[in-house]
C-alpha cells in the first residue's frame, strides 16, 4: 500500500480557496459625491404633462357622434354630387371647399386662381376644425347676415341666423342684364344659361330677387321667412340614418318627409298641405314654361332661346327681349330651380308665377 503525500495536496487545496475567493470579491464602497454642476444646485422636477389624447377624446370619444355626423355627411349631396370638379374662378367659390373659404376670406365673389386639388364642401367648409381641439371646434365660422348679390340694381341684406352659412351659396347669382319693371328698353341677353343659376333657394325662403311684376297677388310671405335658423331648422333636423335630417341635409326622400323639424309649428303633420302645395306650384310652372315655349323664348329643357327661336341664345345668336319676356323668363327659372315645389315659400312662388302668366 502506498503513502500519499499530503505536501502536495495541502498545497492544491490553499490554491483553489484563493481563487475562490478572489472569484467573489465583490465591488468596493463608491466614492465621495462629486460636486455641483456650473449652475449649482439641481433644478427643481416639472409637473407631468395632460395626455396626449386628453383632448382629442372630447369630440373623438366612444359615443359615436362624430361618426354618425360624418357618415351623413358622406351620403349627401355635398359630398357626393360631384360639382366640386367645378374649380375655375368663377365657380369655385360656392363648389369648392377651399374657393368658399378664399372667397369668405376676401369678400370676393371669385377666387384669384382655378383652385387646384378642388375639396367637396366638408368639415372644414362650415366648421372651426382642429383650433381648439374641443367641441367649440363645432363653431359655425359664418352666421353673419348675408348682402346677397343677384340684382345689382337693389341691395338687400338678410338674417337666416346659422342658415346664413348655407345662403353664402345657395342663393341666386349676379343677373346682367337685370330688368327694370315698367322699362320699355330691349334686353339683349348672350347667354342661354341667363337665370339665377342652380341654387336660389335663400332668395325664395326670404321673399326676395323675383322680377316682381303687378297682378292678382301682392308679394307677401310665408311664415318661413321667419323660421328661426332658416335652412338649419329643416335641412338638418333629427336624423334619420343616412336618408333624412342630420348632416344629410334632406328633408324628403322617395315619398317620406322628416317632420321632426316641422312639429313645433305644423303639430298635425304637413303632409298632406306640402303636398297640395307643390302640386299647385308645379302646375303653375308647367303652365308658364308652356307659354314660354310657344313665345319661342324657351326651348324645352328650359334654356333661353336666340332671336332666331331654334337656337339656344349666344353671342351670335342673341335674345333681343323686353323687360317682362326676360324677367318672366327668370321668374320661371327662379321657382324652378329652388326645387322645394314652393314649400320655402309658398306665397311668394304663387304671386311670381301666377301675375308672370297674367302678364304674358
Amino acid at each position: 500500500m502506498k503513502k500519499i503525500k499530503l505536501l502536495p495536496f495541502y498545497a492544491m487545496l490553499l490554491m483553489l480557496a484563493v481563487i475562490t475567493a478572489v472569484s467573489c470579491t465583490k465591488e468596493g464602497p463608491a466614492g465621495p459625491a462629486g460636486a455641483n454642476g456650473t449652475n449649482g444646485t439641481d433644478g427643481e422636477d416639472g409637473i407631468n404633462g395632460q395626455d396626449g389624447t386628453a383632448t382629442c377624446i372630447q369630440c373623438h370619444d366612444n359615443s359615436q357622434v362624430m361618426f354618425a355626423k360624418i357618415n351623413q355627411w358622406e351620403h349627401s349631396i355635398h359630398a357626393t354630387g360631384g360639382n366640386y370638379e367645378r374649380n375655375g374662378t368663377d365657380c369655385a367659390p360656392c363648389h369648392t371647399s377651399q374657393g368658399f373659404l378664399e372667397r369668405m376670406a376676401n369678400g370676393s365673389m371669385v377666387t384669384e386662381e382655378a383652385i387646384a386639388n378642388p375639396n367637396p364642401v366638408n368639415c372644414y367648409t362650415c366648421h372651426d376644425i382642429h383650433k381648439t381641439y374641443t367641441p367649440s371646434d363645432w363653431a359655425l365660422l359664418y352666421t353673419g347676415a348675408v348682402d346677397y348679390w343677384h340684382n345689382p340694381t337693389k341691395a338687400i341684406t338678410e338674417d337666416f341666423e346659422k342658415g346664413n352659412l348655407c345662403s353664402n351659396c345657395h342663393q341666386s347669382r349676379v343677373v346682367t342684364p337685370w330688368p327694370v319693371v315698367g322699362s320699355t328698353d330691349t334686353y339683349t341677353i348672350t347667354s342661354y344659361r341667363y337665370g339665377p343659376h342652380h341654387g336660389p333657394m335663400a332668395n325664395l325662403l326670404g321673399g326676395f330677387g323675383g322680377y316682381e311684376i303687378s297682378g292678382t297677388y301682392t308679394f307677401s310671405d310665408s311664415p318661413h321667412t321667419t323660421i328661426q335658423d332658416g335652412c338649419v331648422a329643416c335641412h338638418m333636423a333629427d336624423a334619420f340614418g343616412v336618408e333624412l335630417g342630420g348632416h344629410v341635409m334632406n328633408v324628403g326622400y322617395e315619398g317620406t318627409l322628416n317632420e321632426s323639424g316641422c312639429v313645433s309649428c305644423h303639430p298635425d303633420g304637413i303632409e298632406d298641405e306640402t303636398v297640395a302645395m307643390q302640386e299647385e306650384i308645379h302646375a303653375l310652372l308647367d303652365s308658364l314654361g308652356a307659354k314660354l315655349m310657344d313665345m319661342s323664348i324657351m326651348d324645352n329643357t328650359g334654356y333661353l332661346l336666340g332671336d332666331d327661336g331654334v337656337n339656344r341664345a349666344s353671342s351670335s345668336n342673341p335674345a333681343n327681349l323686353t323687360a317682362n319676356e326676360a324677367g318672366i323668363f327668370f321668374n320661371y327659372k327662379f321657382v324652378e330651380e329652388d326645387r322645394s315645389g314652393g314649400v320655402h315659400n309658398y306665397k311668394y312662388a304663387r304671386a311670381i308665377l301666377t301675375n308672370s302668366l297674367e302678364a304674358l
